[in-house]
């Protein structure tokens, strides 16, 4: 029997992590886009949300509904949504301050190694004639305007998946490029399992990409919101998901990587209070959700911020 965290989307299957009178964080399937210009596309998250709370839905704001940042179609977990200005304002301050705390769970190719990785490859936009919907690392063909960008991983557990093996790891985005966790696994041999896109089509056996959104923490002006989206990736869930060797605690270790974020916090706000104050800047699209185009930084500032 299938489980439920398998089934497809549907219109009224919008799972709540959390709500208040300013913010709701949605638990995003992984078969859904957040919004779509394209008329044949009409079940995505904007309309699920439209269905659950018609009367919060906003018709000054595009999408109906203020996203606070972006997760890829096939990506599933924790969204959050602000449901006014004022909310919008406080969570894209600290996304422009680097005060959010994000951590992915990922089921990747091979047994990875290393406990513990950085990876530092600058990524680009790929221009390569029938790849262009990809982004690509610094000395590849066809890559353009590579950045610099971040990404640390962790393994929790060695096993096996349709019994090929792959290492189950915790993922955080240090920087804000398209792609970047699926960019960064791929480019160290570790592609995530059921990649379509970066496995160059080939990787279309299991049900889904294996990328969660599992941990968010947004310590806004109004409220602190933390949530974390249940774990996917579980053998209850999905039986072809064998775990063979624990290497790390999850629960252990997202205390661990909130700790840490919350002293990190603490000294950018000591280290401001000693710099002159200067000019604010509008928007920095260094400091944007992960797998955020940088186009999104203008439309937010002229629909979401504080008039």
């Amino acid at each position: 029997m299938e489980s439920t965290a398998m089934e497809p989307v549907s219109i009224d299957n919008l799972s709540i992590l959390y709500q208040s009178s300013d913010f709701i964080v949605v638990n995003k399937h992984w078969d859904v886009r957040i919004d779509s210009k394209m008329w044949y596309e009409k079940l995505t998250l904007q309309s699920q949300l439209k269905h659950r709370f018609p009367e919060l839905a906003d018709p000054d704001t595009y999408y109906g509904f203020r996203f606070c940042h972006q997760l890829d179609f096939s990506t599933s977990g924790a969204l959050c949504v602000a449901l006014n200005k004022a909310a919008a304002g406080s969570a894209y301050k600290c996304f422009k301050e680097r005060m959010v705390t994000k951590a992915y769970l990922a089921l990747v190719r091979g047994h990875v190694q290393e406990p513990r990785m950085t990876i530092r490859y600058a990524i680009g936009k790929n221009t390569t004639e029938g790849l262009t919907h990809m982004m690509c690392i610094e000395g590849t063909e066809g890559c353009e305007n590579p950045k610099p960008c971040q990404s640390e991983l962790i393994v929790l557990e060695h096993g096996l998946y349709s019994g090929d093996p792959v290492t189950k790891v915790i993922l955080q985005p240090l920087t804000g490029r398209t792609h970047q966790l699926r960019v960064h696994c791929r480019a160290i041999g570790h592609p995530i399992v059921g990649d379509f896109t970066y496995s160059h089509k080939q990787d279309s056996g299991p049900y889904r990409m294996m990328l969660h959104a599992y941990y968010l923490r947004i310590p806004t002006s109004q409220e602190l919101i933390e949530v974390s989206a249940p774990d996917p990736f579980v053998p209850t869930l999905d039986s072809n998901w064998a775990p063979q060797h624990a290497a790390r605690q999850l629960d252990e270790l997202i205390e661990e990587l909130k700790g840490t974020s919350i002293c990190a916090v603490e000294e950018e706000r000591q280290e401001s209070l000693l710099e002159e104050p200067g000019p604010e800047v509008p928007c920095q699209t260094e400091h944007l959700e992960a797998e955020e185009q940088p186009t999104a930084c203008d439309q937010w500032l002229a629909e979401w911020a504080l008039e």
